[in-house]
């Protein structure tokens, strides 16, 4: 595979979504694990989020409990100053921001809130843990907009074949 898996990367991902799918229902999970470390730190190698944030841009994480307390004693808020300030309740019950882009996400797109981020942020995009089989509705879903779920699942479906 060319070095130019990134190039057109968007529409190279959305051409090959049915591939992905159908590979991620199929997939070994033993021998995809396996994988996943070093093709994640490969991604990373070659993809600085600092130039993209789409993620931070375009969606929210879940603020779990400890998120929470966490963030509020940073910002030296109270919990309920801070989830009134900046988040709400979605469909399913979780605390997300209520803006687009993330409020803590500054013009450089640096994390104003880095070290004490919600958990959701510091896993994201998941490619090197089993949520990347596991929650595969998710996995299809951050490929069309997060370069190095696209890397990844284009050098498993690539190298499985």
């Amino acid at each position: 595979m060319s070095e130019d898996i990134l190039d057109n990367w968007q529409k190279k991902s959305a051409d090959s979504y049915k591939k992905y799918k159908q590979f991620l229902n199929r997939a070994d999970k033993n021998t995809v694990l396996k994988k996943l470390p070093v093709l994640h730190e490969e991604a990373f190698s070659k993809i600085n989020c600092l130039d993209c944030a789409a993620c931070c841009k375009n969606y929210s994480p879940r603020f779990k409990t400890p998120d929470l307390k966490r963030i509020a004693k940073h910002l030296k808020m109270k919990e309920g100053d801070f989830i009134e300030k900046y988040l709400v309740l979605d469909s399913e019950g979780d605390y997300v921001v209520k803006s687009k882009p993330c409020p803590f996400l500054a013009d450089d797109n640096y994390c104003s809130i880095y070290e004490v981020r919600p958990s959701d942020c510091a896993r994201f995009p998941y490619t090197d843990e089993d949520v990347i089989l596991k929650r595969q509705p998710l996995t299809l879903k951050n490929s069309t907009f997060c370069p190095i779920v696209y890397f990844v699942l284009e050098k498993l479906t690539t190298s499985s074949q």
